[in-house]
Parts: C-alpha cells; structure tokens; sequence
C-alpha cells in the first residue's frame, strides 16, 4: 500500500542541492535563505558522517596516535551538536517535511543513524572516563531507537510498495547497526548502573540476538535480490557497505559480551553460543570486502558511473572504522594475536577513506557557497 505525501522528502541529492533557493536581494537574505534551506532538506542519515567521524576516533584510540584519535573526536562531538540542533529546528519548523521522511520507505531507516551516532559519540566518551556523560547518552539513544524500530517498521509493512523500499538500498541495515550500537554501548555503560547492571548485560544480550536475527532475515532478502535478479550500476550505492558494517558491529558487540563479566549464571552459560556467532559474523563481514570493491569497480570502472561526493560515502567509511575494531576486539576475546594485526592496518585504511570523504564534502560545500554567492 502507499500513502500520499505532502511534502518532498529528503534525500542523499536532496541535502546538497545543486542550484540555490531564490532568495531576496542582499547577502544577508540570500545567507538566511540557504540556511533554510539547508535545514529544510538536511538529509535524515546525514548522523553517518558523525558515526564515521566517531568510530574512527574510538579505533584510533586503541590503534593509533592518541592526538588523531582526539582530534576526531572533537569533529564528532561539534558534527553531532550542529546535525542535532539542525534537526530539531527542521522538526519544529517544517514537520511536514519530517513527517514525510518518517513515513517513506526508502528513507525512515536514515533517522537510525541518529541512534548510532549517539551510541558511538557516547563510547568515546566512556573510553575517555566520562562515565556519566556516556550513560544519558545511552538512554536518550535507548529511548530513540524504541520509538524509531516501531515507527520504521510500522512504515516499511503500511507504506510500502516495490518500486519505494527495494531491498538492495539497503535501509533495513541501519536499523541493525542501530541496535547493535544499543547494545554495544549498553554493555559499556553497565558497570555504572550498580546493582541494576546484570540486568542492562541481560538487554544487551538480548539486543545483540535481535540484531542478529534481524540481519539473517536481512540477509537471506539481500542475497535473493542481488545474486537472482537484475542489478543496474546505479543500484550499488556505497550504502551497501553496511551490509558488511552490521556484520562487524555484530562481531563488536559480540565480542565484547564475551570480555565482559555478565553478572548472571544464565548469561555466562551462553558464552559458547555468542562466541561461535560472533566469530561466524566476523568471518562473513571478511568474506563482503573484495565482493564491495568488486562492485565499485565494475560501477565506476567499467561502467564510469562518475565517482561524486555523497552523503551516502560516509556509509562506507563507518564500516570500515567497525571492522578495525571488531578485529580488535575480537583479537582480545580469542587471543589470537594476528587479528590485531588486522586491525592496525585496517583503521589506517579507514582513516584515509575519511579523509577522502571529508574532502569530498568540503569541496562540494564550498563549490555550492561560491555558487550562491555569485
């Protein structure tokens, strides 16, 4: 079934516009005009480059120079504070638009990255010894990614048709990163919570099995779309690097239930259980990579579909940030050395994908302020 929209939605294209809004003469006017505008179509999964931005600090923090690790995180902590007040201004002063975003298919899985972002924001904090900032975090998130899982789903079972939610676009994935981050960050804020702390380890255990199961069904659709039917080089969006990212935040999470003390009998009984899935999740995350480049080859090579800069690219950075430190941690839980090893290549790896990226963004930015102000 599909519901009419008022409003245009937003999108990836939409959050960079290619000609400026009319605005009444003046550079003041014509400033205020583009800041409007700006917030009006602000693409809902725009949160990506704080997740990027936020889990290559926390990487770095294990991996690299402590000083690019900070510095990173200072771009996370000042990305996420503008994104966070540009949406809730363009809640209060264009609902429609919003509502209409909320309740499109290809697009309401995009507001999970707020989620995300605020469960990597709030890790980077704990790592640095701001326990208390890292649990308001976590709730807020918490509280967030409850009204958004129902919301989404909700809108994907009522709204839906063929041609608005197809799979391969990949949006159910963030809804599984979101929920791995959930609980991800629950386990790192559980020790604060005292004597209710075998009791968050038992919600973060059982989110990361919803997580899971949500990507088995995820995956099982994905692969029937992309290996039986036609695939098209506009169809393979650097979005689809998730479907790597949510195996290796899936790893993340699972390897650090296996770091963590439970405080529960039951809980420390399942070990063996999480253990297998997580290196199983780790394993499939290692099998996507040279499939994904295979695509961007023959999308951007063979195909020359040219290579602009996206919001979507951040997408691609944040897996790539989740893999090194899945490996990480995985490393710790298994002892196996070489993983790490892994690890401290692939965050430089990340960091230079970052860097790309960010380039990207800032020459799109200023290209796009020229324009207006000429």
């Amino acid at each position: 079934m599909s519901a009419p929209i008022s409003a245009p939605v937003s999108s990836p294209d939409s959050a960079l516009p290619e000609t400026p809004a009319a605005a009444p003469a003046g550079s003041r006017a014509v400033g205020w005009a583009s800041c409007r505008e700006a917030v009006a179509a602000l693409y809902p999964g725009y949160f990506a480059l704080v997740m990027a931005t936020g889990i290559i600090a926390n990487a770095m923090f294990f991996e690299g120079p402590r000083v690019i690790s900070d510095a990173l995180m200072a771009l996370t902590i000042a990305a996420y504070a503008l994104l966070l007040a540009m949406t809730l201004i363009r809640i209060v002063c264009f609902p429609r638009r919003v509502w209409a975003d909320l309740t499109e298919p290809k697009l309401v899985f995009a507001f999970f990255t707020l989620v995300a972002a605020t469960d990597v924001l709030g890790v980077g904090f704990a790592l640095r010894g701001h326990g208390g900032v890292a649990l308001g975090l976590w709730l807020g998130a918490l509280a967030l990614w409850f009204a958004l899982t129902y919301l989404g789903f909700a809108t994907l079972i009522v709204f839906n048709t063929a041609a608005r939610a197809d799979i391969i676009f990949g949006g159910w994935l963030i809804a599984i990163v979101a929920t791995e981050a959930v609980a991800l960050h629950g386990i790192v804020v559980a020790p604060q919570m005292g004597a209710l702390a075998p009791f968050v380890m038992l919600f973060a255990h059982m989110l990361w099995g919803v997580g899971v199961v949500l990507y088995a069904i995820f995956i099982v659709l994905f692969a029937q779309r992309i290996f039986f039917s036609e695939v098209r080089p506009q169809d393979l969006t650097p979005l689809l690097w998730v479907v790597m990212g949510a195996a290796a935040i899936s790893t993340n999470a699972g390897a650090l239930l296996s770091l963590t003390d439970p405080g529960l009998p039951f809980l420390a009984a399942m070990r063996p259980f999480v253990d297998g899935v997580t290196l199983v999740m780790w394993a499939w995350a290692t099998w996507w990579i040279p499939l994904l480049v295979a695509f961007g080859v023959w999308t951007h090579g063979l195909h020359r579909v040219p290579l602009t800069y996206t919001p979507l690219f951040w997408g691609l950075v944040f897996p790539l940030g989740m893999y090194a430190l899945a490996s990480l941690r995985l490393s710790h839980a298994t002892n196996v050395v070489p993983l790490a090893a892994v690890s401290g290549a692939m965050v430089w790896i990340a960091l230079a994908a970052w860097l790309v990226t960010a380039t990207g963004f800032a020459v799109t930015r200023w290209r796009l302020m020229r324009l207006r102000a000429a």
